[in-house]
């Protein structure tokens, strides 16, 4: 898979059938759409394109706003690239870009930029200053331009649409089982594994310090069975995001545990991937009550784990 960037007019491309879009999360919508985009440019032996932007508009447009994200750019490369795309087109975001008016996206972008043949969006796709455009305006520029524009319904899963913002709410609130159904894949954290007090080794659990990725959508608070990849190699897990308010911690942070045995993780990178909440944080008088919760804990951990390998044929 190629990625660019700048759509480079001069750059030949084989019939390119693209789409657009920010695919934070690359959920099941997402993966919908792009397989019809793999698929036509595979029937036309053309190329599979997908035009993203960088930063997020969001960040230029509301530079105050919150916004975390699903997914960081090197996991959605590689679903990219998973899913079939020949080439990832990354146009930088400028006040000067967003100015542009929906005439002018769709002749310099996407006819004379990248030489669109098809384009496939959502029925809800906006795109030009202010997002003035919608997906008639695309229509009708697209006959002037020389490209078919090809709107896509959203795909309904759970009872309602699924969206990342749907997403982010679930995960946000700890549903992350029920994120999971929505994203096709549990979500998932990666991170450096740091130096920590010592404390969960005291208690008989030790386990592996990471920071919260501060750009990226986290659990809440609580404990969740998950299964933490070390060098390619998957490890049942429990983790814990939260404070320590056992301990009167300040620093919100993600702790796992392996459970086939302690490993000297430090500065190790590990990818943890959440199954299903078991419970919220709590605050405990003494160290061994805390002992024993985390012990009920990881019996309940097992047994999600159990559940999910026999899902899967694991």
């Amino acid at each position: 898979m190629r990625v660019t960037r700048g759509y480079l007019s001069e750059t030949v491309r084989p019939y390119p059938v693209g789409t657009i879009g920010n695919f934070d999360g690359h959920h099941r919508g997402h993966q919908a759409l792009l397989k019809l985009v793999v698929e036509t440019a595979r029937q036309t032996q053309g190329t599979a394109l997908v035009l993203t932007f960088d930063p997020h508009p969001v960040k230029i447009l509301a530079p105050h706003a919150d916004l975390r994200f699903l997914t960081d750019q090197e996991e959605k490369l590689a679903l990219f690239e998973r899913t079939g795309i020949d080439e990832v087109v990354f146009l930088e975001f400028t006040p000067a870009f967003a100015s542009l008016s929906p005439e002018a996206f769709a002749d310099q972008i996407l006819a004379k930029g990248l030489g669109l043949r098809e384009v496939f969006v959502g029925q809800h796709f906006a795109f030009g200053h202010k997002r003035a455009g919608k997906i008639d305006d695309l229509t009708d520029l697209g006959k002037r331009f020389g490209f078919i524009v090809h709107p896509t319904s959203p795909i309904m899963m759970a009872g309602g649409v699924v969206s990342s913002t749907r997403i982010r709410q679930l995960i946000i609130s700890g549903q992350v089982d029920q994120a999971a159904v929505l994203l096709g894949r549990p979500y998932t954290l990666r991170g450096i594994v740091s130096p920590g007090e010592g404390r969960g080794r005291t208690l008989g659990w030790p386990t592996a310090n990471l920071q919260l990725p501060a750009h990226r959508v986290a659990p809440a608070d609580g404990i969740y069975a998950t299964i933490t990849i070390v060098d390619h190699e998957r490890h049942d897990s429990v983790a814990y995001i939260g404070t320590r308010p056992t301990f009167d911690g300040r620093e919100r942070l993600l702790e796992v545990s392996l459970l086939d045995g302690p490993y000297d993780l430090y500065g190790q990178a590990l990818t943890v991937q959440f199954l299903e909440r078991i419970r919220g944080d709590a605050q405990f008088v003494e160290e061994t009550a805390l002992s024993r919760q985390i012990a009920s804990d990881v019996e309940s951990a097992k047994t999600i784990l159990r559940r999910h390998h026999q899902a899967i044929g694991g």
